[in-house]
Parts: C-alpha cells; sequence; structure tokens
C-alpha cells in the first residue's frame, strides 16, 4: 500500500489514468424528458409515442384500434349497427357485466384471479329476491343487503388466500360451486323470481333519461370534470417545480373527450328510435368514476399496485398486504353482486342459473382484452368499459347479422388469446428495453 493510501486513512486516493478527467466548473443538471418532448411541440408528441410503442408501452391502443376496426366492419354490413338503438343496447347490455370486469380488474392488479364472479352475481341476485319478493324487504334494503352479502363472500375469499395460505385460484374455484348451490338453495323448488314491475332492480337497465338535457348535461359534466382535473394537476405539479402539460395540451385532450362525450350524446337523443340516455350506462360511467379515482389518487390504489408488483418488497416498504389482499377481493365479490342485479334486471328476475354459461369468461376477458395485465401491476380501470365495449360490440354486430352464438364465442375467444399474446409480447419488449 502506498504512503498516501495510508495517510487518507486506508482509501486509495491516486487518480485512475483510464478514467476520464472531470469537467471544471459546475456539472448541468439533468432535464426532464417530458420538458424535452413538450418544446418540440407536436413533433415532440409523436416521436415520443413512438418511442413508446417501440419500448412495448401499448397501453389502449391496441383496444382502441380494435373498437374502429370492429365499427366500421359491421356498420359496412349492417348500417343499424351504429344507430342509436343499437348502441343504447350496447351500453345497457355492458353496464353488468363491465361493473363486475371492474371487481375483476383489482383482482388483476394484484396478480391473482377470481373464478366466484358469476356465482356471487347469482348469489347477490338470489338474496334481493327472496328478500324483496319473499319476505317482504323494502326494494332498497334488500340491495343493500344483497351487495353486503357479496362484500363479506368476497372478504371470505380474500381471508383464506392472504392469512391461511390457500391459492387464490383454488379458494375461488371452490366458492365458484359452493355459491353456485347456496343460488340454487336461496331460489328453492320454483327456481325463478320474477322482478316486480317498478321495482329498482326494474329500473337499472329499464330506465332512460327521455329529456334530452340529461344526455347532453352528464357530457358537459364529463367534459368540466375531466378539464378541471387536469388543470389541478398542472397546478400541483407547478407548485412542486415538476414538469407538467401545457395550456395547450390541455385544451387538445379537453376537446377529444368533448367530441366524444357530445358524439355520444347526440346519438343517444336525436335520431329517430332514441330512447335517450340509459340509467345503466350512468351508473356504470360512476362506478368507474370512482374506482378509477381510488386507484389512481389514492394512497390504497398506489398499495394495490406495490403488491400486485412485487408482494415482498411491498411487505418490507411497511404496507399490510393481508389487509390488501382481502379487501380487494372483498371489492370483487361487492361488484359481482351488484353486477348480478343489472344482470337480473335485464332478464326479468333472478333464476337458478343466473351468472352461469359465459358470465365468468366474458368479465374476465373484458378485462384483459381492455389492457390489464394477467401479471399483476399493471392496468387501469378504464379497460372493464373498453374490454366490455369490444365484447358487447362483436355480439351486438353478430346478432344484427344473423350469426349464431357458438360464432360470437369464437371470435371472444380469439379477441382474448390475441390481447394475452399483445399483453406478452409487451412484456416481453419493454424487459428487453429495460423499462421493467
Amino acid at each position: 500500500m502506498s504512503d498516501l493510501t495510508e495517510r487518507s486513512g486506508g482509501e486509495d486516493t491516486t487518480a485512475d489514468p483510464a478514467a476520464p478527467a472531470a469537467a471544471p466548473g459546475p456539472q448541468p443538471a439533468a432535464v426532464d424528458p417530458r420538458l424535452l418532448v413538450r418544446e418540440k411541440g407536436l413533433a415532440g408528441y409523436v416521436d415520443d409515442f413512438a418511442r413508446r410503442v417501440r419500448g412495448g408501452e401499448l397501453g389502449s391502443l391496441p383496444v382502441i384500434i380494435g373498437l374502429i376496426v370492429i365499427a366500421v366492419v359491421f356498420q359496412f354490413k349492417n348500417s343499424n349497427f351504429l344507430s342509436a338503438d343499437s348502441l343504447a343496447n350496447i351500453g345497457v347490455y355492458t353496464s353488468g357485466l363491465g361493473i363486475m370486469a371492474v371487481g375483476i380488474v383489482f383482482v388483476l392488479l394484484l396478480g391473482e384471479i377470481d373464478l366466484s364472479v358469476g356465482s356471487v352475481a347469482g348469489v347477490g341476485a338470489a338474496v334481493w329476491a327472496v328478500l324483496s319478493t319473499t319476505h317482504g324487504v323494502g326494494d332498497g334494503l334488500a340491495v343493500l343487503i344483497a351487495v353486503v352479502v357479496g362484500i363479506g363472500i368476497g372478504a371470505l375469499h380474500g381471508f383464506f388466500f392472504a392469512k391461511v395460505g390457500v391459492p387464490a385460484f383454488v379458494v375461488t374455484l371452490a366458492g365458484f360451486l359452493g355459491w353456485s348451490g347456496l343460488q340454487i338453495w336461496l331460489m328453492g323448488k320454483e327456481g325463478s323470481i320474477n322482478t316486480p314491475g317498478g321495482s329498482v332492480v326494474e329500473k337499472l337497465t329499464g330506465y332512460y333519461f327521455e329529456d334530452k338535457a340529461a344526455a347532453y348535461g352528464l357530457a358537459l359534466v364529463a367534459v368540466l370534470a375531466y378539464a378541471g382535473s387536469l388543470l389541478l394537476s398542472a397546478r400541483r405539479r407547478r407548485a412542486a417545480a415538476l414538469p407538467s402539460r401545457p395550456l395547450g395540451e390541455i385544451l387538445l385532450r379537453t376537446g377529444v373527450v368533448a367530441v366524444l362525450a357530445f358524439a355520444v350524446a347526440y346519438v343517444l337523443n336525436e335520431p329517430a328510435g332514441a330512447r335517450g340516455l340509459p340509467l345503466a350506462l350512468v351508473l356504470f360511467l360512476a362506478v368507474l368514476v370512482i374506482a378509477d379515482y381510488v386507484v389512481r389518487r389514492t394512497t390504497y390504489g398506489r398499495q394495490i399496485f406495490a403488491v400486485g408488483g412485487n408482494a415482498e418488497a411491498a411487505r418490507r416498504a411497511g404496507i399490510n398486504v393481508t389487509r390488501i389482499r382481502i379487501s380487494v377481493f372483498a371489492v370483487s365479490g361487492m361488484l359481482a353482486a351488484f353486477g348480478g342485479l343489472f344482470i337480473a334486471s335485464l332478464s326479468g328476475g333472478a333464476t337458478k342459473n343466473l351468472g352461469a354459461g359465459n358470465t365468468l369468461m366474458n368479465v374476465i376477458a373484458a378485462a384483459v382484452i381492455g389492457g390489464t395485465s394477467l401479471f399483476g401491476g399493471r392496468g387501469k380501470v378504464w379497460s372493464a368499459l373498453l374490454g366490455m365495449l369490444v365484447i358487447q360490440s362483436i355480439q351486438q354486430g353478430l346478432n344484427l347479422l344473423g350469426m349464431a352464438s357458438e360464432i360470437q364465442n369464437m371470435i371472444t375467444g380469439a379477441v382474448l388469446l390475441a390481447a394475452v399474446v399483445i399483453d406478452s409480447i409487451s412484456r416481453r419488449t419493454q424487459k428487453t428495453a429495460g423499462r421493467t
């Protein structure tokens, strides 16, 4: 060891002749790449978008392109596909399964699966029907009890998964079988209970706001809320000396949302045969907005992503992983029971078979097709809307063309496989690009 090393307390302070010499003076501060993008204007955003796509960050791009292709193809085959009545049907039939798909999105963000949602939907509808028609419980209270039962069932699944250590696949598969049996037992010998006329459940999918102001008013509220959220976020980021969206970008984004929102309102209101704004669509959008806020804007939502990304790392960071897992399955059960009431409304009552058939597969497919990853830690609540729009648009278009249900199943299965393949390729591309 050299004398210089000994004098410096054991640390070799001699310069490495192979290392580049440090530049004299203060070093330039690192520049946030988002600032560089915005300085270039539109060309910067185009370059950034292309960079993200090459890096595997596809987002909702594939499903949006798919929706455009579906609309063009079916409108070419049948001019009634984009009619007011057809779009209203898509919105109503999307709502119940879409609400259930929101719950599945929560579970998928954990990297888990819930196979019991169809059975829980059936139990929820059965509880409501038995209480309101057989035992004379008030309609609103019966609906509330049904939803609470769904929360309890989901929390029970979460307990066995998070506390006992039983895999979620096994727990919810057992729930799928067990709750189906409970549903049949609750319905009794008759096997079906019709929805009472004028009941809350009947109105879930049967009520339309005929006043044109309802659809246009909702569109205006949505646009103002979206613009307000962007402006508030930009102000907070500027106050924290962080990069923020310029006013021009905010106006452009708001303009796009405004065109889409008012176009939908126009189609629901103005053409011949238009019935107005469906209540079911309003409730579905309300669930989406609330769930999106919880996932993206709260500590609880960030903890869900953390647990789904790496449960052990989340535990070491101080997150109560057990609580998050139990609560997420409780959310899934709650939304499954609520969605079951929509299905009962559409089918005219609760039955032994409600929630069976393709219900489970369509709900899971909607979440995955919409862009939520099966591998956990990545996805958006709005995936439920996009995925259900794809599935229901395909079904609506094939119904207009007189195609058999087995054809619909084959096409939906192919779309689901394509979504999973795209997700897998995207993850591999991001890993190669060093983004995961």
